[in-house]
C-alpha cells in the first residue's frame, strides 16, 4: 500500500535527525589539532574537542576555525533541512530537528565513544541559521557576562539560560522551545565548570590552568 503523506514526513524527520546528528558529531577540534601537528587535544586541558580547548595548544587561529566549523555545523544542518520544506512551517520543523541533532552530535560523538564537546558554538550556530535574533541577543549577553566576570562558562551558561525567553519575548515559540532544549544540553555538558563556579575553583578568562 502507498504510504501516506503523515509517514513520509515521519521518515523525513528521521533523516534529518540523522544527517543532523552525523554532521554535528565531526570533531573539528581533534581532527584539525591532529592535522596540525599538535597531537591529541583530549589529552590537553579540560580533554574537550571544542575550541576553547583547542586554544589551550596556543595556537589561536586553529583555535578561532575550530569554532567557526563547530558553530557551522549546526547552521548548515538546519539550513539543509529547511529547504527541503523552504518558506513554510515544515521548513522550521525540519531546521529545528536538523539543529538539535547536530548539537546532541557534537556532545556525544558516535566516533568518540560519545565523549563529545560542550555544544555552545554549534548550539549558537544553530540559533544562528533558525532566528539571528535570538542568536544575536544570546551572544551578547554572553559577551556583556563575560566582559563583567571574566569567566566563559558562566557566560555561556547565562546566554543558554537566557535563549528562550528571548526566543518567547520576540514571539518565536517553536525557537524558544527549541532554545530551552539545548539551555537543558548545555547545562548538562557543562556540571563540572558549574561545580568549579560554585566552589569558587573555575578559571577566569585569560588566565592559564
Amino acid at each position: 500500500m502507498p504510504e501516506n503523506a503523515g509517514d513520509l514526513v515521519s521518515r523525513a524527520h528521521l533523516i534529518v535527525a540523522l544527517y543532523g546528528y552525523l554532521l554535528g558529531s565531526i570533531p573539528f577540534g581533534l581532527v584539525l589539532t591532529r592535522l596540525a601537528g599538535l597531537g591529541d587535544v583530549r589529552e590537553i586541558g579540560s580533554g574537550n574537542v571544542g575550541a576553547t580547548n583547542v586554544l589551550r595548544t596556543g595556537n589561536k587561529p586553529l583555535a578561532l576555525l575550530t569554532l567557526l566549523l563547530d558553530a557551522g555545523k549546526g547552521g548548515i544542518a538546519a539550513m539543509i533541512a529547511y529547504h527541503l520544506y523552504p518558506g513554510g512551517p515544515s521548513g522550521l520543523d525540519f531546521a529545528i530537528v536538523a539543529g538539535l541533532a547536530a548539537v546532541i552530535g557534537h556532545n556525544f560523538p558516535v566516533w568518540l565513544k560519545f565523549e563529545g564537546g560542550k555544544g555552545v558554538a554549534t548550539t549558537f550556530g544553530t540559533l544562528l541559521a533558525i532566528s539571528w535574533q535570538v542568536a544575536l541577543a544570546a551572544c551578547v549577553t554572553w559577551a556583556v557576562i563575560a566582559a563583567l566576570f571574566r569567566y566563559s562558562s558562566l557566560a555561556a551558561l547565562v546566554a543558554l539560560a537566557a535563549a528562550p525567553f528571548y526566543a518567547w519575548f520576540m514571539g518565536f515559540e517553536k525557537v524558544a522551545v527549541l532554545a530551552a532544549l539545548l539551555a537543558i544540553l548545555g547545562f548538562i555538558r557543562h556540571y563540572e565548570n558549574i561545580r568549579r563556579l560554585l566552589k569558587g575553583e573555575e578559571s577566569k578568562i585569560g588566565r592559564k590552568k
